[in-house]
């Protein structure tokens, strides 16, 4: 194994400010004009601060196919139907699922669930104290986890990542 494949990045990005039209369930929400702009500078901020993303998994809500597609993120993709309403464990699930030759995985998906996947994989060694406590306090839309993953996706469990950076595009 290459030192550039010791390990894996995982970016867990949450959906952008969605707007909240009447008569419009849930899972049809789209984005608001802020989320829209948002998410075209969290993929600005992907693109300049991290490797190039290999492959996507993204909830079949509106507002999280809309903030991907304002990321320009030119990565296969595969769209989730159960990322939406998850719990943490459904999350780390699908992620275990992805290929062993993606080095760089990018996830769209909603709060509470993101800061929650987010918290729970970061063990202590390597995590940056400073982005969990961001986190822990507030994972605001179109904000990005960044973690560090030592292992195969297959293999990723709770505690074993770091959690290695967080941003809020703004």
């Amino acid at each position: 194994m290459t030192a550039m494949r010791d390990y894996r990045t995982l970016v867990l990005l949450r959906h952008g400010k969605s707007a909240y039209p009447a008569g419009v369930i849930d899972h049809a929400r789209p984005l608001a004009a802020r989320g829209t702009r948002e998410a075209a500078l969290a993929g600005d901020w992907l693109r300049a601060t991290l490797p190039p993303v290999d492959a996507v998994l993204c909830s079949t809500a509106k507002r999280t196919r809309q903030t991907l597609a304002r990321t320009a993120i030119d990565a296969p993709v595969r769209y989730v139907e159960r990322l939406y309403g998850a719990m943490p464990g459904t999350v780390i699930a699908e992620i275990n699922t992805v290929a062993d030759d993606v080095a760089t995985l990018l996830l769209v998906g909603h709060e509470p669930t993101i800061s929650q996947v987010a918290l729970g994989l970061a063990g202590p060694a390597g995590t940056d104290p400073a982005a969990a406590a961001d986190v822990a306090t507030k994972f605001p839309t179109s904000a990005i986890a960044v973690l560090r993953v030592p292992c195969g996706w297959d293999r990723l469990e709770l505690g074993m990542a770091a959690l290695t950076g967080f941003h809020v595009p703004r």
